[in-house]
């Protein structure tokens, strides 16, 4: 059984923002299995699917982004799964906006959802995925302020040319491991 973790925050002011990527994500997994969220045995929504007989718990915590660890910890200790087996799925400032990055493990490189996640589980031993949402060519004014704001029509556009690799990165993920879905799905940016 694998787990994969979309960060996010939970009030509907922030759907559509840069920050919520990671629910876009796992709400793209539920869609292509035709399965809805519901109400977890934590703070957070699941989805339950089964790709190539790998069942796959997909959640959404509704913590806000920098407690995500509660969540997280709550679904691993509910389904008894382990760090080898999380995928956390995330923005990524750092990153050029329509690019991923799948690490086995790593540092929070200053995004909140995965350092509250490294210290809950006193670990970065997981995996994770990182949507790139770095502007091109554009300095940033307030870090917070551009996370939390809703994606531009062309960044709209570049989103919905990544979610479906995402959702694929992280099906070869649930199936083959980390390492597979790293050398299949760390390319440049689309």
């Amino acid at each position: 059984m694998k787990l994969v973790a979309g960060l996010g925050n939970p009030e509907s002011r922030y759907t559509g923002t840069r920050h919520n990527i990671g629910f876009e994500a796992v709400e793209k997994i539920a869609d292509f299995f035709q399965e809805g969220f519901s109400a977890g045995k934590g703070k957070y929504l699941a989805a339950k699917i089964r790709h190539e007989k790998e069942q796959v718990i997909l959640i959404k915590p509704m913590t806000y982004m920098n407690l995500s660890g509660h969540a997280v910890v709550a679904a691993m200790n509910f389904y008894k799964i382990a760090a080898s087996d999380i995928l956390v799925i995330c923005d990524d400032l750092n990153l050029p906006a329509g690019s991923i990055r799948l690490r086995s493990k790593g540092s929070a490189g200053g995004q909140n959802g995965l350092k509250h996640i490294i210290e809950s589980l006193g670990s970065d031993e997981f995996a994770r995925l990182r949507i790139g949402i770095k502007p091109q060519d554009q300095p940033l004014g307030s870090f917070s302020s551009f996370v939390l704001g809703k994606f531009s029509e062309e960044e709209r556009s570049v989103m919905a040319g990544v979610l479906p690799v995402c959702r694929d990165a992280a099906l070869d993920f649930a199936v083959n491991g980390i390492n597979h879905a790293m050398n299949h799905f760390n390319k440049p940016a689309l």
